[in-house]
């Protein structure tokens, strides 16, 4: 790859001067953002070297690509292939090692995510159980429904959204369930827990679902009868568990709290703008509201205890046009006192790394700089320092996509 191909990132300062300007700053964790934002080209020498015994794929548009990558430091890089004209880095494979390289050099070795033993057996019911629950390197990832009320029933999706797109192609392709069974599940799970020492959490997510005799009763029941049967896998009452689920009220999140074993919750604001949020998340903003999802948050903290609740942000989106944020800095500065309001009652706040991608409606726009990113990613993590927040649950080994918590391991 030619050093002169430099298409949408060209006119940006290069990752080496960049980080010449955040010397503190781990380089590792600036090279994981730099990749998560422009993505990454795997060359036919890298899709005939993986490895389908070992190493953890998935199958898109017909190829088996790897499900995501590590860096040399253990972090993960969770990252969508994308078409060379993006200008993403490339992962090859030379001289027996996976390689990443960025207009022609060489930046980085990196390895594929390796395939956990239960992915090839099958549940009573028949299914594999690779289609039921999913892994990173150190957690199960259990998406329990694909349906999203939001995007499905009232066209109100999160324009930066691209899961349900993806989801359906993921369905068709690898004869995904739309909706989990709990005792399917319930085996999963068994069965990874006799890879000891491998898992340290389980993720249990889904879209939202609104109806019920209260809006979300619905999806809450569903989830407290997933956890119930994920607890009868557990000798102890609670297990090391985060539900990502929509921002459900007193009612509800003391139901979850009493009727099961989860030990966190987690609900994704998304933006930390309302102007912004109601535009981005029209959904969220109907049915919920910005002002009530972060009394929410806040009232959670009361029910599961203090470093035991967190919100997700997409980082960038909030620079979207054309309402966005024209000016980073006045971004940065917005989202960071933002999430300080939140950190002040125990609320934690961790990033994702906004790449725009296909079957979202801001499939067309472009994120935000590297600096952006790297300021944003010490910014949270500051906060969490001087509210002296855990992140535990939700950390670089725990989830690996959020580069603010990354950070978190070198306090």
């Amino acid at each position: 790859m030619p050093t002169a191909i430099r298409r949408k990132f060209r006119d940006e300062a290069s990752f080496e001067e960049v980080i010449a300007q955040h010397p503190d700053f781990p380089r590792l964790v600036a090279r994981k953002i730099d990749v998560q934002r422009r993505g990454v080209h795997y060359t036919q020498r890298t899709l005939n070297a993986v490895d389908p015994a070992i190493h953890q794929l998935y199958t898109w548009e017909g190829v088996h690509y790897p499900h995501s990558l590590l860096l040399r430091d253990g972090g993960t890089i969770l990252v969508i292939p994308q078409p060379e004209e993006r200008d993403p880095y490339v992962v090859d494979f030379v001289d027996g090692k996976f390689v990443l390289a960025d207009g022609g050099d060489i930046v980085e070795t990196v390895e594929i995510w390796p395939k956990p033993r239960y992915y090839d057996k099958t549940t009573s019911s028949g299914r594999l159980m690779r289609e039921i629950v999913s892994a990173r390197p150190q957690r199960l990832d259990i998406f329990v429904t694909s349906f999203c009320h939001f995007f499905h029933v009232d066209d109100q999706g999160c324009k930066f959204c691209s899961l349900p797109y993806h989801h359906r192609q993921l369905r068709a392709e690898n004869h995904l369930p739309t909706r989990l069974q709990a005792d399917d599940v319930k085996e999963c799970i068994i069965e990874a827990l006799k890879e000891p020492g491998r898992f340290a959490n389980i993720h249990i997510t889904g879209g939202s679902v609104v109806k019920g005799t209260e809006v979300l009763d619905m999806e809450v029941d569903y989830y407290i009868a997933l956890l119930q049967a994920i607890g009868e896998a557990f000798a102890t009452p609670r297990f090391p568990s985060q539900l990502l689920g929509t921002a459900f009220n007193e009612r509800q999140l003391t139901r979850l709290r009493e009727q099961t074993g989860v030990g966190s919750f987690t609900a994704d604001i998304e933006v930390l703008n309302e102007r912004l949020f109601d535009w981005i998340c029209p959904g969220k903003a109907q049915w919920v509201g910005y002002q009530e999802w972060k009394r929410r948050l806040i009232r959670a903290v009361d029910i599961f205890g203090r470093g035991n609740i967190g919100t997700g942000i997409v980082g960038g989106v909030e620079t979207a046009s054309p309402h966005g944020f024209a000016s980073e800095y006045d971004a940065l500065r917005s989202t960071l006192d933002e999430a300080e309001s939140l950190a002040q009652h125990g609320v934690t706040t961790v990033h994702t790394v906004w790449a725009p991608q296909k079957g979202s409606q801001f499939h067309h726009l472009k994120a935000p700089s590297l600096d952006y990113f790297i300021r944003l990613a010490r910014g949270l993590q500051d906060l969490r320092e001087k509210y002296a927040l855990s992140v535990d649950f939700d950390d670089f080994r725990r989830c690996g996509n959020h580069p603010d918590s990354d950070l978190a391991r070198l306090q």
